[in-house]
Parts: C-alpha cells; sequence; structure tokens
C-alpha cells in the first residue's frame, strides 16, 4: 500500500512538471484604455497619463511610440516559444498630438495588422525595399565625388 502512494506521489510530480509555464514579457495598453484616445485630439502629455510611457519611441524625438509585449511558453525542459505577440504603435503630429493608432500582431512568423485608426486618408506605408528602388534613379556620383 506504501509503494502505490509512491508511485501516485511520483507521478503527480511529473505531471506537475510537465505542465506549462507561461510568462509575460512588456505592456501592451488594453483595448478600454486605447479607446479612450482621440485621435487628433490626445496630446503625448495626455496620452502618458491615460496608459503610461512607451517601452521605446521612435528614432525622431516625438515621432511615435511603440508598446510591445509578449507571451512565451516554457515546456519543461524545451526551448521558451514565443505565443503571442502584440505591438502597439501610437504615432504623433508635428505639434504633439496623436495621429494614428496601429497595433499589429504575430501571426506565423508574419506582422499582421489587428487595427488602425488614422486621422487622415492618405496614409502610405512605403517598404524599405520600395525606398531603395526609388532612390536609384537619384544617384548622382559627382557629388560623391566631390565635383560640381
Amino acid at each position: 500500500m506504501l509503494s502505490i502512494r509512491i508511485v501516485v506521489f511520483a507521478l503527480t510530480i511529473f505531471a506537475a512538471g510537465c505542465a506549462p509555464v507561461y510568462r509575460h514579457h512588456g505592456y501592451v495598453p488594453p483595448e478600454t484604455d486605447l479607446a479612450l484616445v482621440q485621435v487628433g485630439q490626445t496630446s503625448q502629455f495626455e496620452l502618458e497619463s491615460m496608459i503610461g510611457r512607451p517601452g521605446s519611441q521612435g528614432l525622431l524625438a516625438g515621432s511615435s511610440w511603440y508598446y510591445v509585449g509578449s507571451r512565451w511558453r516554457h515546456f519543461g525542459a524545451l526551448r521558451p516559444q514565443e505565443v503571442d505577440r502584440q505591438v502597439v504603435a501610437v504615432h504623433f503630429m508635428p505639434d504633439g498630438t496623436v495621429s494614428n493608432i496601429e497595433r499589429f500582431g504575430l501571426e506565423q512568423g508574419r506582422v499582421v495588422v489587428l487595427s488602425r485608426r488614422v486621422t487622415d486618408s492618405n496614409v502610405t506605408s512605403i517598404s524599405l525595399i520600395r525606398q531603395l528602388l526609388g532612390n536609384i534613379g537619384n544617384f548622382n556620383p559627382a557629388g560623391v565625388l566631390g565635383g560640381d
């Protein structure tokens, strides 16, 4: 009878050790908090008090704020696996008011737009490749060599 209890106890400990453990990294404001942000009216200062400071910012001062959050699954001795990632990008106009809010997700290794709120309809997304190919005809070798 004692050996059965030991076996049951050992199996219980073994099963508990194989249960996945989830860890959250970063911060993404919930949709209810983002719904309070008025595109075209909310300022950077107001946004900071509404949803907090971002995890990272754009290269230009005041251009964009990025909130990044991910969820990782740890299972036994296997490598941790990222099961969810969300990025909220808040873009600002030159006067410091919110011009656009976008939410991105990671679906099978691809970035997917989950939601987008924009003030004007002429927003264009130019990829890096398109920018590089667009500059091919604008190259002037005289400018590089120091000529007029």
